[in-house]
């Protein structure tokens, strides 16, 4: 039952920013296009190996035509009793009567067709031969005896499995040689499954792109590079042959790469990294080199590999055991067709992955991907850009402030800005708005975030004064502390897995984290636990989260940041290659207690001081934690302003619902008297006839 749940922490370097809420948790612990061939090829060439193909079938066909047809007129199975009383009532032709190996059978004369029909009796086992001997002796020796060759026998129980082994090894045999791209049923599996966009299929150009400035004028270069190539190679210079797009998930990197395509008027080859991945051997290098053979034809074009790290990887990493690993042929044909004996001219290969790390150490050097263009967490002016552009397909209020918006939202990406502004206008809609206001973009940011407000959910009386208390305390103690980013606002409505959330509202972006900062923030996690406390005379696992972020900050500051004076200025954190699944551990076990017992002193410090600041202000949490349970949502000035004693003018939430509910009462009131009934006052009795 988390109430404060952890600041998600970057490190520096990899999209570090500023960590802006803190939120409580009461769930407890935690093909399409053209392809650019020239005339004539393509042409359907009729495909070998069909006449084997075909003969089979027609035996096939053959064998299942005479099975139906011998099973036709065939009547019931008798016992031999039946067969003998019907025998001797002239109901079996007698000059019919055949004895053969697994059964006696005959034809009837009396059915209703005036047909013949056959009658059957079966020789099961060691009492076939005397129910033969039977039949024999019944019919006076008058019955035929007719025996089985060997060789149908020998083709029934052996001809039809090798005939159906025959068709599957010729179907897997004809795949396996049309893998390569030839013709044939499966002949589809060697090519390359790319999409030709252009620039009226994408829709996106670079004016929709924004707040990655850096890498949209690396990207720049390559388009301008593809409609005026003489400008570049007068000086003898060359363009890149590859560009490796590099960020976090939602950035902009596909984005990017669909503006190139519509800014580019050359053909724009796109396909994603598993789309080479097949289930037979060789199809995935076959694809590859498909693919370069169409996009070399197409110069000068460009190659767009979305995902390439499924296919990228490091070679031999993994825990394959011999043999020939697929992956490893496909990043083998990637390498060659980007430099190899044969280079690709006029093909540019632009790549996007969130894994460059993993990524082998020959795709990425230089002739291959010359550039690695990093697509990074937009700052705080381009996440204003980012939603200036979401927001004019959206009719937007008078009141909407996207500066404070883009301000609130830190470590946000760029999918997620525009998962706010669509929230946004989906909040507002259902809400019969005529435009979008500022505050459906503040619901839409939170929601974004932690989830929907759970305002329909009722907890205990005890359980909700706990959440305002722990709420209260991490507010004014984020209030008070000056290295902490300003207060924004505090909530106890249930959102998603959270039961409350505070939240912050920096002043600035981070891209490193200062130790008074860092202090600031432990101190911050701790108080809610500490307010509960005090309040309640008992704790809860409510401050699971808490811990958690406190832990995770003060082992960063000893591991990896340097922050200990009796370490020093040394890392011990291992190296996170994710390819193995032993962490790595280089110090002795006389240095992992001096690590454990750093922790475990920061942490201390951080609660023993955060215990210090609130029972020096304790009213303050106080009157904070009333408000709460009164209002549900305090904005900062709320708070601030409770703290200097004063006292807020704002409807509390019972009054709201009175309110809500007797707008509900007129509104029913005046549909009533827009129907034509006259009003009925209350008891009226209706008279009699």
């Amino acid at each position: 039952m988390k109430f404060f749940s952890s600041q998600k922490l970057r490190r520096p370097g990899k999209g570090a920013g500023t960590i802006a809420w803190h939120a409580s948790d009461r769930n407890g612990g935690q093909q399409g296009g053209p392809n650019g061939n020239k005339p004539g090829q393509g042409k359907a060439t009729p495909p070998g190996g069909r006449g084997l193909f075909g003969l089979v079938s027609v035996l096939m066909l053959a064998l299942l035509l005479f099975v139906m047809f011998n099973s036709q007129g065939r009547g019931p199975t008798v016992t031999l009793e039946q067969f003998k009383t019907m025998y001797a009532e002239g109901v079996i032709d007698k000059d019919s009567v055949v004895i053969r190996e697994d059964m006696v059978t005959a034809k009837s004369t009396q059915t209703a067709d005036a047909r013949p029909t056959q009658i059957a009796v079966k020789l099961n086992g060691a009492a076939g031969k005397v129910v033969a001997e039977e039949v024999m002796e019944l019919t006076d020796g008058r019955a035929q005896l007719v025996t089985t060759p060997i060789w149908v026998s020998f083709a029934l129980m052996f001809g039809i499995p090798l005939l159906l082994i025959a068709m599957v090894w010729m179907f897997i045999s004809r795949s396996l040689r049309s893998a390569g791209g030839g013709p044939g049923m499966l002949g589809s599996f060697g090519k390359s499954r790319h999409r030709t966009l252009n620039k009226e299929m994408t829709g996106v150009t670079f004016a929709d792109v924004a707040g990655i400035d850096e890498a949209k004028d690396e990207v720049t270069e390559i388009v301008e590079f593809l409609k005026n190539p003489k400008k570049f190679t007068k000086l003898g210079g060359r363009i890149p042959r590859g560009v490796l797009l590099v960020g976090s998930p939602g950035c902009g990197k596909t984005l990017l790469a669909k503006a190139i395509a519509g800014e580019a008027d050359v053909p724009f080859f796109s396909i994603s990294g598993s789309d080479f991945v097949e289930m037979f051997v060789g199809v995935g290098a076959s694809r590859v080199r498909d693919l370069f053979k169409q996009a070399k034809e197409s110069a000068p074009c460009i190659i767009f590999l979305d995902e390439i790290d499924a296919v990228g990887r490091k070679r031999g990493s993994g825990f394959t055991t011999g043999g020939h690993d697929e992956r490893d042929q496909t990043l083998n044909a990637i390498l060659v067709e980007m430099d190899g004996f044969q280079p690709a001219d006029g093909v540019i290969v632009i790549a996007a992955t969130n894994r460059a790390d993993v990524l082998d150490p020959a795709l990425i050097r230089p002739g291959r991907f010359d550039r690695q263009v990093v697509v990074p967490l937009p700052d705080v002016r381009g996440r204003l850009e980012i939603l200036k552009v979401h927001a004019k397909k959206v009719k937007m209020g008078p009141d909407v402030e996207l500066e404070r918006i883009a301000r609130g939202t830190p470590m946000f990406s760029g999918a997620d800005l525009a998962a706010i502004i669509n929230e946004g206008a989906i909040g507002a809609t259902m809400q019969n708005k005529d435009f979008v206001e500022h505050v459906d973009l503040e619901e839409a940011r939170d929601k974004v975030k932690y989830g929907r407000a759970k305002k329909s959910r009722v907890r205990e009386k005890e359980e909700n004064r706990l959440v305002a208390y722990h709420e209260a305390g991490h507010a004014v103690a984020q209030a008070l502390l000056k290295d902490a980013d300003p207060l924004h606002k505090v909530t106890i409505i249930p959102r998603g897995e959270f039961g409350g959330a505070t939240f912050s509202l920096p002043e600035k972006d981070r891209h490193g984290y200062g130790l008074k900062w860092l202090r600031a923030s432990m101190r911050v996690g701790c108080a809610g636990r500490i307010a509960e406390e005090k309040a309640m005379g008992d704790v809860s696992s409510g401050a699971s989260g808490d811990i958690m972020h406190v832990t995770a900050l003060a082992r960063a500051m000893i591991e990896e940041w340097g922050m200990s004076e009796r370490l020093g200025f040394v890392r011990y954190a291992g190296v996170d290659n994710r390819e193995t699944f032993v962490p790595e551990k280089s110090y002795s076990e006389e240095t992992a207690r001096i690590i454990d017992e750093e922790v475990k002193r920061l942490a201390t410090e951080a609660y023993q001081d955060a215990e210090r600041i609130l029972n020096e202000n304790w009213e303050k949490v106080v009157a904070v934690a009333e408000a709460l349970l009164k209002h549900e949502t305090l904005s900062s000035d709320d708070v601030h302003r409770l703290m200097r004693g004063e006292q807020i003018n704002k409807p509390t939430v019972a009054e709201l619902l009175v309110a809500q509910a007797q707008r509900n009462r007129d509104a029913a009131r005046k549909a009533a008297g827009n129907s034509g009934e006259p009003d009925v006052p209350p008891g009226a009795v209706p008279a009699g006839a």
